[in-house]
């Protein structure tokens, strides 16, 4: 399964917290307001916004946020939001892509650096990185009690690219258009994923072991754990044992 989605999962589990909980909230708000604002309140019409709310629901956030950030970017509300991709390099030499929802850029580019400074990362130039991943979609399934046979001839004749099986979970691979189809036809074969989005999937990735690896885990965490940032993607291998101990 490629490293994005080992970090997702064990992120999930550890993020308990009412504090953890509430910040997931938060950017998913912003997500779904702007996802209203940009194409509308009407998720059969909005992929974007659709994806959102899926987001929004698999955190078990309340019916009433979610209605209240679709409103609210409806009717224009909130602070102008502006969308901004970093890519750069962490510790070890493994490939970072940042995605960020500010309504500062200068704030925000200058606490980026800073965490790439600080943590042993160099923030490169647009394009520096971003030739080492494919956009794909990502729909990811735990292994306990699954049909991985089923499962997988479901996804096969829905469309998708690849299945990747590893030992706790089992991950399939879309392309972006294809995305919805094969997650609806998952769906109702009785298939409840644990993940579903539009990655930045690695094609090639950096084996990081010991100190370099819980560097890098550093990194990544205060990256996603910044106010600003929405998701964060690497190409970094760390094996599932050594993630858990960060």
């Amino acid at each position: 399964m490629s490293g994005h989605s080992k970090w997702a999962t064990i992120k999930r589990s550890k993020a308990k917290t009412d504090s953890a909980r509430g910040k997931v909230f938060t950017k998913i708000i912003r997500e779904i307001t702007t996802a209203a604002k940009t194409g509308g309140g009407d998720p059969d019409a909005n992929p974007r916004l659709r994806l959102s709310i899926d987001k929004a629901k698999a955190a078990n956030m309340p019916k009433d946020n979610i209605e209240r950030a679709i409103e609210k970017g409806v009717g224009g509300g909130g602070a102008a939001m502006e969308e901004l991709t970093y890519e750069g390099f962490g510790p070890g030499g493994f490939a970072i892509i940042v995605n960020v929802m500010t309504d500062n850029r200068n704030r925000a580019a200058g606490e980026i650096r800073n965490l790439f400074d600080k943590h042993g990362g160099n923030l490169g130039s647009s394009g520096s990185v971003a030739y080492q991943f494919n956009r794909r979609g990502s729909i990811v399934f735990e292994k306990v009690g699954l049909d991985e046979d089923t499962l997988t001839m479901t996804a096969i004749d829905a469309g998708a690219e690849d299945i990747l099986s590893e030992d706790k979970t089992v991950e399939v691979l879309t392309t972006p258009d294809n995305f919805e189809k094969v997650k609806n036809a998952l769906q109702a074969g009785g298939f409840k994923p644990v993940q579903a989005e539009i990655a930045m999937i690695p094609t090639t990735t950096v084996k990081l072991t010991g100190e370099p690896a819980q560097k890098a885990l550093k990194l990544v965490s205060l990256l996603e754990d910044h106010d600003d940032v929405q998701e964060v993607f690497t190409n970094f291998d760390i094996d599932e044992e050594e993630m858990e101990t960060k």
